[in-house]
């Protein structure tokens, strides 16, 4: 779907693939510049060429999010290239599953990006969305932001504190013209859920716990956060919306 977003100028972190790449391609579609961002090189260039490849405006910069440098330096290369940064999707993420997350090297580096990550990049995106009125952004928690998990400590607090801090911006900034929102997808098939999606008895059991009876793909998460960044969703801020084919729901 174009949502008109021709003139405006979106963020991507985590774009080298999964669910941030279908992100990158469905705001270039609705004629969005996009910046595309991830530690991998390689495949995040490859993002923006397949944008730029279809007509649209992207490049890409390399960007650590739990470096505040690599997160100033992103955000003024969009604002550089562009002129200014309108929508924000904070994608970028780690899973620590199959480590023992009480380790706390585990710990940390699951926090540092995905919890420390998206505030380093809010911060560095309010400060360039006030100068232009105000604009919107989307991180990425996980239905682990809502429910319990057993085996992902660090992930599920890190989902969980996505879901805070999302809601203590939404109202921090909701007189500023920023619309803060986070997205928690369910089991999604990305290169991140391989042990899920390429083992037929993990798969077969994870369809089965969702009542849709399958898999999500990235672009249907990918809809739901430009959705959220268009004027369609004008009066939606501070919160989580799950899509999960009904998963938490049961």
């Amino acid at each position: 779907m174009n949502y008109g977003m021709d003139g405006k100028v979106a963020i991507v972190t985590g774009a080298s693939g999964g669910i941030g790449r279908a992100t990158a391609l469905a705001f270039a579609q609705s004629e969005a510049s996009v910046v595309v961002s991830d530690v991998q090189e390689e495949k995040g260039e490859e993002t923006a060429k397949l944008i730029t490849d279809q007509g649209g405006k992207a490049i890409f910069q390399r960007c650590n999010v739990a470096d505040e440098v690599d997160v100033k330096a992103l955000i003024a290369r969009a604002v550089s290239e562009y002129g200014q940064l309108n929508f924000a999707a904070n994608n970028a993420g780690i899973n620590d599953i199959q480590k023992d997350e009480y380790e706390q090297d585990v710990w940390d580096q699951s926090l540092s990006v995905n919890l420390t990550g998206v505030m380093l990049c809010m911060k560095a995106e309010v400060e360039a969305m006030l100068t232009t009125g105000g604009g919107a952004i989307v991180n990425t928690s996980s239905i682990m932001g809502l429910v319990g998990n057993p085996m992902q400590a660090a992930y599920t607090a890190g989902k969980h504190g996505v879901v805070g801090l999302t809601r203590h911006a939404a109202l921090r900034w909701a007189e500023s013209g920023i619309r803060v929102n986070c997205i928690c997808p369910g089991v999604i098939e990305t290169p991140m859920t391989d042990i899920v999606s390429q083992n037929p008895e993990i798969r077969t059991t994870m369809e089965g716990m969702t009542p849709m009876k399958r898999l999500g793909q990235p672009e249907e998460i990918a809809s739901a956060i430009v959705w959220m960044c268009s004027d369609q969703a004008s009066f939606v801020t501070g919160h989580p919306l799950v899509v999960d084919g009904g998963a938490t729901a049961a």
